[in-house]
């Protein structure tokens, strides 16, 4: 089945729980930039923009959430809670809950290479189909859309204790244990400048401890640090 079928377009509908009225809009949403440089007649738009204005609403949907759930919590925890379910991994996964590769439209070369399952691309896919929703039909429905795909994430962070500093953490470990502070370095950025990801990896001494993605540094070092302390708890588990 082709992805940019009729057919395929209702079972992605189906499977969102949304019907367009603008069908052109989820086509854009699915539409990698590959396949509109190999098809530019077929396609003259992809989905960065859509993606751009869907990670803006992602933002806003789920600071609002977390704003309303959680009142006794300070805007650094709401900051960290936030950075987790809006991470990468996380979009990702809710991506592949709804079979988003499948329907993505891609250029030949982008398909041989696995693109279908590339979490840069699903992730960015699933933020361009927030922003179509948002344009065909308005913030509840762009609401409605995210709560309900981001649920089980949402619950799982709710249960947890992520308000934890994760860094501070570190840094006390790392001082009592080899008597030394934490190094973080970005190893990679990746994105449009409007919408980056940070690869941030945290050393001690010389040994890498932990590695993290975010949108932004601060997120990703939050993720490297909490890696770390899962590598030192191991460690000292084997000693």
């Amino acid at each position: 089945m082709r992805a940019s079928s009729s057919r395929g377009i209702t079972l992605l509908e189906r499977a969102i729980g949304y019907s367009f009225r603008k069908k052109a809009l989820i086509q854009e949403a699915i539409t990698h930039k590959s396949f509109t440089h190999e098809n530019p007649e077929k396609s003259p738009l992809f989905n960065e923009r859509l993606e751009f204005l869907g990670d803006a609403v992602l933002s806003l949907v789920i600071s609002e959430y977390l704003f309303k759930k959680h009142p006794s919590y300070t805007e650094s925890q709401l900051s960290r809670l936030r950075a987790y379910t809006v991470r990468e991994s996380t979009l990702v996964e809710a991506a592949m809950d709804l079979n988003l590769g499948r329907y993505l439209r891609l250029g030949k070369g982008e398909e041989l290479s696995g693109g279908r399952e590339k979490p840069s691309i699903l992730a960015n896919a699933f933020e361009a189909l927030i922003g179509a929703i948002y344009l065909d039909g308005g913030i509840r429905k762009a609401r409605d859309f995210i709560l309900n795909a981001l649920k089980s994430t949402i619950e799982e962070i709710e249960g947890k204790d992520l308000v934890f500093d994760y860094k501070s953490r570190l840094q006390e470990v790392s001082q009592a244990r080899f008597g030394v502070l934490p190094r973080y370095v970005i190893h990679k950025e990746e994105g449009p400048e409007h919408n980056k990801t940070f690869e941030v990896k945290v050393y001690i001494k010389d040994s890498l401890y932990g590695t993290g993605r975010g949108k932004n540094k601060k997120s990703a070092q939050q993720l490297a640090a909490e890696a770390g302390l899962r590598k030192l708890k191991e460690l000292k588990g084997d000693g």
